[in-house]
């Protein structure tokens, strides 16, 4: 096995960048993604990487930079948050609809407004439906260990699509965790070198990101879309050729103390890991929970959801970010479609907290657990969701 070194997640992460050895990194500055960036830059300054660095003026041309260099046929990185992210948007969809295989980690911040450099997952939310393959880490270690998947994956040639790592900033990103890296022969076992099912090349002309008429336009997006949800069986393919390799195995949705558990936490994130505490303490004081964490947000595990929460009576449904007008957070609005027409469906509590880095404690996620059985039993009002914490509700 590889060695374990104890490093800021940021900093193995682009370790994990350079043991991928990617062609190109395009990036630009923002809280909080700009250490993976800044130490690419040095590793590929003192010749560590191979790789061209190239610092633009934004966001956008960060993406525009590495849809061109991912269409000539290199392999490519890049990362963003929150704002840099809106104003990425744009090629954001257009790299998903040219089948670019590029792999960008989005260390999630609030979007604006008002200003925040703080954590929670509505810049995640702003881009649910914009065909990239995304999935959820949890840990240091599951960072640096999905960059390397998530080139596995993307490269496919039965995949083809950008891959998007979500990890929370300054709660994951800014902070020192034990890693363990991978050795080179594992490395090369694992990635192969990457191969383009189509690139752009003089010698043989080809149209990529043209004009499309409403007669083909349906078509196309169809055409999209089919390759996104056919994914997943290279997505828990690569994950079980992980798992062998590192002993350590992924899955679309993991689970914690479910089994018998007749009321399930729901989270994606960071927060898996201070809730499975909540769980354990819990469980000594005779309650019966579990925990379902998301990890593979698109395509999404329908499946393997209503498989982990199948003996559950109730579900509580933790969200980082609002959908404004609506019934909820966009993971409870996701779940109540998915359990929609299921027999026996459990009572759904759903709770909308940590917006914008606000602390979540164990003693927070005990009360709700708390308010969520007062809701189940009556005892307070009947509403589809609840703003945690809030002053003044």
């Amino acid at each position: 096995m590889g060695n374990r070194i104890g490093l800021e997640v940021s900093l193995s992460a682009a370790e994990a960048v350079k043991m991928a050895n990617v062609d190109c990194i395009a990036a630009y500055p923002i809280t909080p993604q700009t250490h993976i960036v800044e130490h690419l830059s040095e590793l590929v300054n003192d010749g560590h990487l191979d790789a061209e660095f190239i610092p633009v003026e934004s966001e956008h041309s960060a993406m525009s930079v590495c849809a061109g260099v991912s269409a000539a046929g290199a392999r490519v990185f890049t990362c963003t948050s929150s704002q840099g992210l809106a104003l990425m948007n744009e090629i954001v969809h257009i790299v998903a609809s040219m089948r670019l295989p590029i792999v960008t980690i989005l260390a999630n911040r609030s979007l604006s407004g008002p200003l925040s450099i703080w954590n929670d997952h509505t810049d995640v939310m702003s881009i649910r439906d914009c065909g990239w393959i995304q999935v959820f880490a949890n840990n240091g270690q599951e960072v640096f260990d999905h960059v390397l998947f998530g080139f596995k994956v993307a490269e496919n040639e039965n995949v083809m699509l950008p891959l998007m790592i979500h990890i929370d900033g300054f709660i994951l990103t800014h902070v020192i965790e034990p890693v363990e890296f991978w050795e080179k022969d594992q490395v090369e076992k694992y990635l192969p070198v990457f191969k383009p099912v189509h690139s752009l090349h003089p010698d043989k002309p080809v149209t990529m990101g043209a004009f499309g008429m409403p007669f083909i336009f349906s078509e196309a997006k169809v055409a999209q879309d089919e390759p996104l949800i056919q994914s997943k069986s290279v997505i828990t393919a690569a994950w079980k050729e992980l798992g062998d390799i590192t002993g350590r195995y992924y899955k679309p949705v993991e689970t914690y103390r479910n089994d018998d558990a007749e009321t399930l936490f729901i989270t994606q994130g960071s927060y898996g890991d201070t809730v499975s505490l909540v769980v354990d303490e819990l469980r000594e004081e005779g309650k019966s929970v579990g925990l379902v964490m998301d990890r593979l947000w698109r395509p999404f595990p329908f499946n393997e959801f209503r498989d982990a929460v199948k003996n559950a009576d109730n579900l509580i449904i933790i969200d980082r970010a609002i959908s404004y007008g609506g019934q909820g957070g966009p993971l409870a609005i996701e779940l109540r479609s998915v359990m929609y027409g299921e027999k026996n469906q459990p009572a759904i509590t759903n709770f909308i907290c940590g917006l914008a880095g606000r602390d979540m404690t164990i003693k927070d996620f005990k009360n709700i657990y708390q308010r969520a059985m007062e809701k189940v039993k009556g005892i307070t009002l009947e509403e589809d969701y609840e703003y945690y914490g809030v002053r003044g509700k």
